[in-house]
């Protein structure tokens, strides 16, 4: 009697032991199981968002994946259903193999997930990505959307002030295309294809927007600057008009090589000045047909014709001026250009008791043509611009070579 109950509690022990290792196979088959379907959620997202060499790498390991999944699963389900453990009739041999396999289908369960969780683990940053991307989805098709309506409302109201803006209209409609594939959404273009299409979409109505919101003020500059730019180019034309009164003097007072450069200047200064107006005619012409940038162009093309011109008439009166000058009082400049020289030396002679010959050459020749220069003028008909083109060269030089003396000490080569 006592044998019998050993016996009978070995099998009920047994039946226990086997039914922990069902319970504890069938508790990681479900949590591999969950963890598939997370990760099958994720796998999707990826999918739908990221076509990169990466991604697919990571595609096809998944795949390999589930296919090991698949094994050890169906291994775990034939292992279940080949043992009842609950029958009444269950003897230790049979016990003890359920246990074995059981516990072997548990142990590949186990791995598996361990895999899974391995490569859940590499692929996190791609599902990092995908998901930031799937995040701006909503909100850039919505700001798309919100910058269309502020474009076509700031175009509504130029409109409404008198303004035509058909450029900027032409461009908006030219969205009309890209607002359709928006709306036909990721499904059909991809997620990443349909973010960049809906911030592509944003920048446009928002410049659109934009350049409609300054258009009134455009108009008011546009005008205001056909008022100015007529009210000068009437002035430089009465100041052209005196270039001839100074050329004049010029040839009676002064040697031809002095303002020989100059006789081309009262025609060049009329044909500039008439050249402008047209051109403002013009620039009147496009702004009544609202063509803006065209109307912007040619007032441009007319400020630098006014330029040139005041360029030119100021040049000739300058060379009056100077010449005039050097003419009563030669000695000024020189003394001018002295200074000049003599502030070189100094610099050049300050911590050394001879200068470098590379400084010196420059300022001792500088000296010569300075004397040179004050010599020619002995003349019956002085070169007085000669003079003055000389005179400003041999500042130039002194200059440089300052420059070169204090570039060599702020590099510690004297």
């Amino acid at each position: 009697m006592t044998t019998a109950r050993s016996w009978w509690r070995r099998g009920d022990n047994q039946r226990a032991e086997a039914q922990a290792a069902k319970d504890a196979a069938a508790q990681a088959f479900y949590e591999l199981d969950t963890a598939q379907r997370e990760l099958e959620i994720s796998i999707e997202t990826i999918k739908a968002v990221e076509q990169s060499a990466e991604a697919r790498r990571a595609l096809a390991g998944f795949q390999a994946l589930k296919d090991r999944i698949d094994q050890v699963s169906a291994a775990y389900i034939r292992t279940v259903d080949a043992h009842d453990i609950d029958r009444d009739d269950l003897d230790h041999g049979a016990a003890g193999r359920a246990i074995g396999e059981l516990n072997r289908a548990k142990d590949d369960l186990v791995n598996v997930r361990t895999e899974l969780e391995r490569y859940q683990a590499q692929t996190a940053p791609l599902l990092d990505r995908a998901e930031t991307q799937l995040a701006r989805l909503a909100p850039a098709r919505e700001q798309a959307k919100q910058a269309l309506l502020a474009a076509s409302q700031a175009l509504d109201a130029v409109r409404a002030a008198g303004l035509a803006a058909d450029d900027l209209a032409a461009r908006l409609a030219a969205l009309a295309p890209e607002l359709t594939k928006l709306n036909e959404g990721a499904a059909k273009h991809g997620v990443k294809e349909t973010v960049q299409r809906a911030d592509d979409i944003r920048r446009k109505a928002e410049a659109v927007r934009a350049e409609a919101d300054r258009l009134p003020e455009q108009a008011r500059e546009i005008d205001k600057r056909l008022v100015s730019l007529r009210t000068r180019v009437q002035a430089l034309g009465t100041r052209a008009e005196g270039v001839a009164p100074v050329l004049s003097e010029l040839r009676r007072r002064f040697s031809v090589a002095c303002w020989q450069d100059l006789q081309t200047v009262p025609e060049q200064a009329a044909q500039a000045v008439r050249q402008a107006e047209a051109t403002l005619a013009e620039a009147r012409k496009a702004r009544d047909a609202q063509q803006w940038a065209q109307a912007t162009a040619k007032l441009a093309t007319v400020r630098q014709l006014m330029d040139d011109v005041d360029g030119a008439v100021g040049a000739a009166r300058d060379r009056l001026q100077r010449l005039n000058e050097v003419s009563r009082d030669p000695k000024a400049e020189v003394e001018r250009t002295r200074f000049v020289i003599r502030d070189a030396q100094r610099l050049a002679m300050q911590g050394r008791n001879q200068p470098e010959p590379r400084h010196a050459r420059p300022l001792d020749e500088a000296v010569a043509r300075l004397d040179r220069a004050l010599a020619a003028l002995e003349g019956v008909h002085p070169d007085y611009w000669a003079f003055l083109t000389e005179t400003a060269a041999v500042r130039e030089t002194a200059n440089r070579v300052v420059s070169n003396i204090r570039e060599d000490r702020a590099a510690g080569r004297s």
